[in-house]
């Protein structure tokens, strides 16, 4: 009996000193928690409920040569109310005025409203929907109203702002102006100037504020101001001129619906200064429809066909081979080399021709007879003098995806070269530029041998002030002798003045103009698939080179046509004479310069005057029309706009001093 109890009290003994020792355990388990590891946990719990969210800075707008917006952040907010905030006395004192500006906001019923806010009041609802992506107007409008005024710790405002870009001028330019995107693996898509510029000039700096996790996943800001205020990016002023911009872009599409073309571009230069005043690339979707498929100037890299012509010679006339007055015989309009043969597209060909004519009537023949005799026996000469006149670097844009010209080079082993590699390259094959490269070595004959880079920057601001001019940036300061040059602009003027001429149907006694057709075989190794590809490249006027100007259309029906002449040519004819019809060179300049001012201090004036006078309806005619939107959208009083057009504001139907009330209609025709 004794041996059992001893037992059983040896048992308490070890049950009890277990427990002892599990109690000691725990006790120094919550001590290490407490004041050990007591921030590291608790730094987990904050991670769990409180995080640190980061407010998009507002980029900064892009606009036009002459200050029209091109593309711009416009603030978007959604308003949310976190039913459980406010106490009961609160809530019940101001739901039911709440849920009545509601409803003259909104158009809703008041009481449908009130038992939605009460449903969610119930329900725990911290994150009710009161309205979605709605301006900077409501915006203020709305937090005003009753309880929401209160701010987010009594009222339970919650706050959400986001960016949305948008662009003005819609479809015009677009993959020029460009974007930038980031998708949700952190993967950046920049295409045009806003891609190319936005991490140095227009992205700004994001800020940051706290939010307060309040279940199933969602988040409210902690307070209603931010910790980190965002500073916004700055503006970008491109060289682009709207009224340049508008012409072309509709005389290529008009061009591209005639002839049913897949794609074409369009670009305008400053000859001096390398300025780009218009850029415009159309391609055509499934339906037919064209829109701004991709930048086909910039980053589309193509055989050049005849337009390369004007480089052979180039290279011929400087090296002293032959001269615009040196007989070449045509032989019929066929030659051949190796089998392949060279034809004109003139049956019989042009006989015995001059060096000169043959660049005017485009002949194959003659300028590939040219190279050859020339250059047949050292072609690495040829090619010398074509990198001497940097045709075999690209440009160095900004803008992402220029190809690197290709010119086959008999010292390179990259299998481009062959044995009619250098007859073939003489009439533009083997050979392949973009557009604007083309372009930059046609402007730079314009400016009697200078050649400019391409530019579409003119500087960067923060509000008036300028953070970075950009000035004119020379590639070579003569690309070949002044001789040479002269030759070069002759052939050019004669192309189009001469009857013969490949592009004569373009002349106009009243307006002269300088230039190369070009047409190329596109997808020539396989008969089913041939194309072309239709081009016209040169500048104008021709006594004092204002602008040069390429067009280049792809894959025309050839049913209906496919020369360069008939389908590029008409282009660049209609582009330069609107150009001078619609915005005349004299005193161009002072003219845009005096009417900036004009508009500048007509907006400060009632800039100053709606500061004081917060309902009054100012002037905006001759205002830009987005300019004349937003002024409206930030007064006080709430107005509806209606835009009619875009451009300039010609005419308002609310006469000016005339005192605003809500809900009123402004209607704006703008051209």
């Amino acid at each position: 009996m004794a041996v059992n109890e001893k037992n059983i009290l040896n048992r308490l003994y070890f049950i009890a000193g277990c427990m002892f020792i599990f109690g000691l355990a725990v006790v120094f388990k919550l001590l290490s928690i407490q004041f050990l590891q007591g921030d590291v946990y608790r730094a987990k719990a904050t991670e769990r409920v409180v995080k640190n969210d980061t407010i998009p800075a507002n980029r900064g707008n892009v606009y036009s040569v002459n200050g029209n917006l091109l593309a711009t952040s416009i603030p978007k907010y959604d308003i949310r109310l976190d039913a459980l905030t406010s106490k009961a006395k609160t809530f019940e004192k101001y739901v039911k005025p709440l849920c009545d500006s509601l409803s003259k906001y909104s158009g809703k019923s008041s009481n449908k409203l009130e038992k939605d806010i009460r449903r969610a009041r119930a329900n725990r609802n911290r994150y009710f929907l009161l309205a979605r992506n709605i301006g900077y107007s409501d915006y203020i409008r709305l937090r005003n109203f009753p309880l929401l005024n209160l701010g987010a710790f009594k009222g339970g405002l919650v706050v959400e702002q986001t960016t949305k870009r948008e662009h003005p001028m819609g479809g015009i330019a677009q993959r020029t102006i460009g974007y930038e995107r980031i998708d949700d693996k952190g993967n950046v898509t920049r295409p045009g100037i806003d891609g190319a510029f936005g991490v140095k000039y227009l992205r700004g700096v994001d800020g940051q504020r706290m939010k307060q996790q309040i279940g199933k996943g969602q988040w409210k800001p902690l307070s209603d101001a931010n910790e980190i205020e965002p500073q916004d990016g700055y503006d970008v002023y491109t060289t682009i001129d709207v009224n340049i911009q508008d012409i072309a872009h509709h005389a290529l599409l008009a061009q591209l619906e005639k002839y049913k073309a897949d794609h074409g571009c369009v670009v305008v230069m400053e000859t001096k200064t390398g300025e780009i005043r218009a850029i415009s690339n159309l391609g055509r979707n499934k339906n037919g429809h064209y829109y701004e498929r991709l930048n086909y100037a910039v980053g589309e890299s193509h055989e050049s066909g005849s337009t390369f012509k004007l480089m052979a010679l180039a290279a011929a006339f400087e090296d002293k081979v032959t001269d615009t007055s040196d007989v070449v015989d045509t032989e019929r309009g066929i030659i051949s080399f190796y089998g392949k043969k060279v034809r004109d597209s003139k049956h019989g060909g042009y006989g015995k021709i001059s060096v000169s004519k043959a660049f005017e009537v485009s002949s194959n023949t003659g300028i590939v007879k040219v190279i050859d005799q020339a250059y047949r026996k050292q072609p690495e000469k040829f090619v010398d003098r074509l990198y001497d006149m940097n045709l075999n670097n690209d440009l160095d844009l900004p803008i992402i995806g220029e190809p690197k010209p290709i010119i086959p080079d008999p010292r390179v082993k990259n299998g481009r070269w062959s044995g009619i590699a250098l007859q073939w390259m003489a009439y533009g094959y083997g050979v392949s530029f973009t557009p604007l490269q083309t372009l930059t070595f046609y402007n730079a004959v314009a400016n009697d041998g200078v050649m400019v880079k391409p530019r579409f920057l003119k500087e960067v601001k923060e509000f008036d002030k300028v953070i970075e001019p950009f000035e004119k940036e020379v590639i070579n300061n003569q690309i070949c002798s002044k001789e040479t040059i002269s030759k070069l602009q002759a052939l050019l003027k004669n192309v189009v003045e001469k009857e013969h001429g490949t592009g004569h149907r373009l002349y106009s006694k009243n307006f002269s103009m300088a230039g190369k057709t070009g047409t190329c075989q596109k997808d020539y190794r396989d008969k089913e698939k041939l194309n072309y590809i239709s081009s016209f490249a040169g500048y104008f006027p021709v006594e004092n080179p204002k602008y040069s100007c390429i067009v280049v259309i792809h894959e025309p029906d050839k049913s209906v046509g496919y020369y360069g002449a008939d389908v590029s040519g008409p282009v660049f004819k209609r582009v330069a004479q609107k150009i001078f019809t619609d915005t005349p060179i004299v005193d161009e300049v002072e003219t845009l310069e005096v009417k900036m001012g004009a508009v500048e201090d007509e907006y400060q004036h009632y800039y100053k005057m709606s500061q004081k006078f917060k309902t009054i309806m100012p002037n905006l005619v001759g205002m830009p029309a987005m300019d004349a939107l937003a002024f409206l959208e930030n007064m006080q009083v709430d107005v509806k706009v209606k835009l009619d057009g875009n451009g300039i504001v010609k005419s308002q139907s609310v006469n000016k001093n005339t005192k605003l009330k809500n809900n009123q209609t402004v209607v704006l025709k703008a051209s």
